[in-house]
């Protein structure tokens, strides 16, 4: 495996691997060598390699069963003669781990403001099995926001009517702090190969959370990737699933909760019947846009989702959420078993995370985030900005989101409360157009901000919306 930076200079990639260029750096591991050497290092561009040198004979002698439950019941001959001396598996997963074991914790003694700094990197995998072939990997990788160049290799070039083999020669390329990547390939080597060279017990969940919490529970494959993982171990998976869901260390349903939350704001909002205000007002700026094929991210039980099918100008609407539950509920609101074909195929809800690439939300005209940005971590902002103006790029984008300004007219609410559990923040206007006309500037949009609801004259309206249209960057208010 090789990692290169070409992020000038790139030798202080040395610095972040804890390696110098000039040397050789070698690791005894239990089954073989792994040598870190740099083929190139210049201030331009800077490659280092991690090489795992196996020695199958050690790996029988050095272990029962010859390296792992699963590789017991083989035949002996299996045992010595195999592709994992020349393949990227658990085995460089491992040697990854001792040779980078500092980098993976983030830090860096000499340079640990680039230790916390998302980079651009370059890793080539040049013999990766995969089980599933190149879409395992897409729909993996993709996600978190790897460009991925994959080259299917041939069982044999010189008689190419027998197909391609099982491996894969993989370039991926992000902008992304140091310790996330090497984190990211610690997890998901044995994931593509879906086999493991060792036992898997509970520590393993500990070591999964440990290297993916900050990233899996938001994944949309977050279950093939656990399971693959965990070996299949169905005890396991379903443990490590739950303790993904509850990270924040809560008993409670996460879902139940932000149900909870969903009905505390609405009965702060009901007096001025703001929910109904504001799907008005967002159906509007959709129509206006001329935009025909609609996808709601963070779309929850499908309120704005059915709004839209009742649009005869509406061809098709998509609704996405992270939580499984919201979309159940809303395929229930909806009756989707029962809407007659062509009415059910104007419509279509999957699941997945708002902060990682998802080629899925290329194929819409506009976007809408109806009171989405507030339940996002601040630190997370700008991978949704990312996902939403950066990759998927729509024509129009509408956005709304509380005026935290006018929480005071609100009777029942707490001075400094917000108005749901899991506001992450609730923006002022001024905050609000700031953040706007950011996003716009950055990715090429024109931006008009108004108010929806009753307007105070002090205090403004109590949401605000924000309608995104492609085009020279610009602002306005109406």
């Amino acid at each position: 495996m090789t990692i290169t930076s070409t992020t000038p200079p790139a030798t202080d990639l040395g610095f972040l691997l804890h390696k110098h260029p000039d040397r050789i750096h070698e690791r005894e591991l239990p089954f073989g060598l792994a040598r870190v050497c740099f083929p190139e290092a210049g201030e331009e561009r800077c490659t280092a390699a991690l090489v795992v040198d196996i020695d199958p004979v050690q790996l029988v002698r050095g272990r029962k069963g010859g390296g792992g439950p699963k590789r017991a019941a083989q035949p002996s001959l299996a045992q010595y003669v195999n592709d994992r001396p020349y393949v990227a598996s658990s085995f460089l997963a491992v040697a990854l781990g001792r040779a980078f074991g500092t980098a993976l914790t983030g830090r860096s003694k000499d340079r640990p403001d680039l230790a916390a700094e998302a980079l651009p990197f370059e890793v080539r995998l040049p013999v990766l099995p995969a089980r599933g072939g190149e879409s395992i990997v897409r729909r993996v990788l993709e996600p978190l926001g790897y460009e991925l160049d994959i080259t299917p290799i041939p069982l044999d070039p010189v008689f190419p009517a027998w197909g391609d083999s099982r491996y894969l020669d993989v370039r991926l390329k992000a902008e992304v702090r140091l310790q996330t990547l090497l984190e990211h390939l610690f997890v998901l080597l044995p994931v593509f190969d879906d086999d493991k060279h060792y036992w898997v017990g509970a520590a393993e969940v500990d070591k999964l959370l440990r290297r993916g919490g900050d990233w899996l529970a938001d994944h949309p494959e977050r279950e093939l990737i656990t399971s693959r993982y965990l070996r299949h171990d169905r005890r396991l998976t379903n443990d490590a699933l739950a303790r993904l869901v509850t990270a924040d260390d809560s008993a409670a349903d996460p879902d139940a909760e932000a149900e909870a939350g969903d009905a505390e704001e609405a009965a702060v909002e009901q007096p001025v019947r703001l929910n109904d205000q504001r799907i008005a007002a967002v159906v509007e700026a959709l129509r206006a846009s001329g935009a025909r094929r609609i996808v709601d991210v963070g779309c929850g039980q499908g309120t704005l989702v059915r709004a839209l099918l009742g649009e005869s100008w509406v061809e098709r609407v998509a609704g996405v959420d992270v939580a499984w539950r919201a979309l159940e509920v809303a395929a229930r609101r909806l009756k989707l078993r029962d809407l007659p074909p062509r009415q059910r195929e104007r419509v279509d809800l999957f699941q997945g995370a708002l902060t990682y690439r998802d080629k899925r939300l290329r194929d819409y005209d506009a976007a809408a985030a109806v009171e989405v940005v507030e339940h996002i971590d601040p630190g997370r902002l700008e991978a949704f900005e990312r996902v939403l103006f950066g990759e998927a790029k729509p024509a129009t984008v509408v956005v709304t989101t509380p005026n935290v300004e006018y929480n005071a007219r609100f009777e029942g609410l707490p001075a400094g409360k917000l108005r749901h559990r899991d506001h992450r923040f609730e923006w002022t206007r001024a905050e609000f157009a700031r953040w706007s006309n950011g996003v716009a500037g950055r990715h090429g949009y024109q931006v008009v901000i108004s108010p929806i609801g009753p307007v105070d004259d002090t205090l403004g309206a109590p949401t605000q919306m924000a309608v995104f249209r492609a085009g020279a960057a610009g602002t306005g208010a109406a």
